[in-house]
């Protein structure tokens, strides 16, 4: 499409699209040194602006238009390519050009309407919570969640030895989702989420076998979830993706959030499921550090909160590919890319931000 598009356009206006590309990025780079800027004038500003109309114009249609687009993209690409494909052999420059425009263009929308959320204050910061913690606190708040965890897997079930079900449908997952937003709201107004776009992705299956529980698209604002997921998974995906939505980029703050809004709600399944997300984090983190110390707090958990996490790796492991890694490595690289300097261990970096959170507001 883009190139269909961009095709009518003057030899000397792509070359100047295509070059702005640089600027684009020196641009970028100084904002990312003004990060007070950034959140006062674009993510307190107009971001939210943007975001709400594009939550209202494409929110209440059920099906997703950003995947519509970007097949839509790749479709017209191939047709490009091989309509095209002897002149472009001939003539490899100008193809080469036009793809530079269309990265410059894309690269102007993803920061206009999203990107530059990347380089607002820390939400440790805007919240007051601190970004590091030691052994013991860490410990000393896992073993609090592993009984707040047991307690609740054992409240919905009667057996310690079951696995919980989570009886809803993922279309009311979503809402359910939404309404903890509101609970959550009345306590961090700066998390209002109004006109939700939620919605599971059209891509769900290539999500799964890339490894991903879903994504924002940043073009059209609408949150994305893998409806392939287990239910006992999905309501904390969807807090994570709609936390993308309201203005967080950084994946520790959105699972953070995504922890916040699923516990803040007054279901106990919504609220099983946040806590068991924040335990399985907390554990991964403790097994890193000590190993002993994650066989003793692991052995505590109830057989119906391990089967959960099994539930888990089983539906990862089976839909494991080699072509896995090099998506995860894909997305790595972007994120590095975009002030996040642990790339995708930045997700295991929410453990500070939970046990900081819960030194003020204890389980």
């Amino acid at each position: 499409m883009a190139f269909v598009i961009f095709g009518r356009m003057n030899r000397r206006l792509r070359n100047a699209v295509a070059l702005s590309l640089i600027p684009q990025i020196i641009v970028v780079k100084l904002l990312a040194r003004a990060p007070e800027s950034v959140e006062r004038f674009y993510s307190l500003g107009f971001y939210p602006a943007i975001s709400l109309f594009l939550r209202t114009l494409l929110g209440w249609l059920p099906f997703s238009v950003g995947d519509i687009l970007y097949t839509a993209l790749v479709v017209l690409l191939v047709r490009h390519l091989f309509l095209k494909g002897k002149e472009i052999f001939r003539k490899p420059l100008p193809f080469l050009r036009d793809i530079i425009m269309v990265l410059s263009i894309a690269y102007f929308c993803f920061h206009l309407l999203w990107g530059l959320n990347y380089y607002r204050e820390p939400l440790s910061k805007t919240l007051s919570l601190r970004d590091t913690n030691t052994q013991l606190e860490l410990e000393l708040f896992t073993e609090k969640l592993v009984r707040r965890t047991n307690e609740a897997q054992f409240s919905l079930t009667a057996d310690s030895s079951l696995a919980v079900r989570v009886p809803y449908s993922q279309k009311q997952l979503r809402a359910m989702t939404i309404e903890g937003y509101a609970a959550l709201e009345r306590i961090y107004p700066q998390f209002a989420y109004d006109r939700p776009s939620l919605k599971n992705s059209l891509f769900s299956t290539a999500l799964t076998y890339m490894g991903y529980g879903g994504y924002l698209n940043p073009f059209t604002n609408e949150a994305q979830v893998n409806g392939l997921l287990p239910n006992f998974r999905y309501p904390v995906v969807c807090g994570h993706e709609a936390g993308h939505q309201i203005g967080y980029s950084a994946e520790n703050e959105t699972n953070f959030i995504g922890y916040l809004v699923t516990i803040q709600n007054s279901d106990p399944y919504f609220k099983y499921a946040g806590y068991a997300y924040a335990l399985g984090y907390c554990l991964y983190e403790i097994k890193r550090r000590d190993e002993a110390a994650f066989d003793r707090l692991s052995a505590q958990l109830n057989t119906g909160v391990k089967k959960n996490y099994q539930e888990m790796a089983d539906f990862w492991l089976a839909h494991e590919n080699p072509a896995e890694p090099i998506f995860k490595e894909i997305f790595n690289t972007f994120l590095k890319a975009n002030n996040q300097s642990k790339g995708i261990l930045s997700y295991n970096s929410v453990v500070s931000l939970l046990v900081s959170y819960h030194e003020k507001h204890p389980l």
